[in-house]
């Protein structure tokens, strides 16, 4: 074999070994995770509670007052005012689609004009903001069976709007239709690797407002406790 010969089939090598690292390249760029509606990402926020977590709430759900659920009677969602404004021109579920989001802009209405949201009852991360409800952790309805019946509307308004404890989530909207005014008992986040917090979160709620709950409900959330 030639120099000459040598030199050419070394080039050749060189350029397919070159051509095949930019596919490569292509390829993996291609794969990486995007934040396109109705993709799986994890959940932000939802890494697993440490003991100290877990051992408050079992002192708290052994706080809570153990009674049969009362009725429906003269409940209206209205009877629990939301979403009020908290200022700059945005309201509580606006707020928390900028505090439970990724990347959040917002117009001069506070109104969500980019970003993602990942709920962590799912999984799934959205890229449009109609796709995501405010979920009450503590369902407006199991509230009123629970205690809120006697508050004043002002009471339930505060409890509706709470951003300052547990109660407020953006989460996937199908999912928070299906959970409905379900207890832990009747519902749990598809995604189970969140039962332990959102078990943590109901307890929280229900310990903060002197809510009551029911037998079956107790033993759904040590269940879930049971998980963390």
């Amino acid at each position: 074999m030639t120099q000459s010969l040598t030199l050419r089939i070394g080039i050749i090598t060189a350029s397919f070994a070159l051509l095949a690292g930019c596919a490569a390249q292509k390829d993996a760029e291609a794969g990486s995770p995007t934040s396109n509606a109705g993709g799986s990402t994890a959940p932000a926020g939802s890494s697993a509670p440490d003991n100290a977590d877990e051992e408050a709430a079992r002192k708290q759900l052994a706080d809570l007052t153990v009674a049969p659920e009362g009725s429906l009677d003269g409940y209206d969602r209205d009877r629990f005012p939301h979403w009020s404004n908290q200022g700059e021109g945005c309201n509580t579920r606006e707020v928390v689609l900028k505090r439970d989001g990724d990347g959040v802009k917002v117009d001069d209405k506070c109104r969500p004009t980019s970003g993602s949201w990942t709920s962590p009852y799912d999984g799934k991360t959205w890229t449009d903001p109609s796709d995501v409800d405010i979920d009450h952790v503590v369902p407006l309805a199991e509230a009123w069976r629970t205690g809120a019946d006697a508050w004043t509307d002002e009471e339930r308004e505060r409890f509706a709007n709470d951003l300052e404890g547990e109660n407020l989530l953006a989460v996937t909207d199908s999912v928070n239709q299906a959970k409905g005014d379900k207890g832990p008992e009747e519902w749990r986040p598809p995604l189970e690797s969140y039962w332990c917090t959102y078990a943590i979160k109901w307890i929280d709620v229900k310990h903060t407002w002197d809510l009551t709950v029911e037998q079956d409900e107790v033993a759904a959330l040590e269940d879930m406790l049971d998980r963390c």
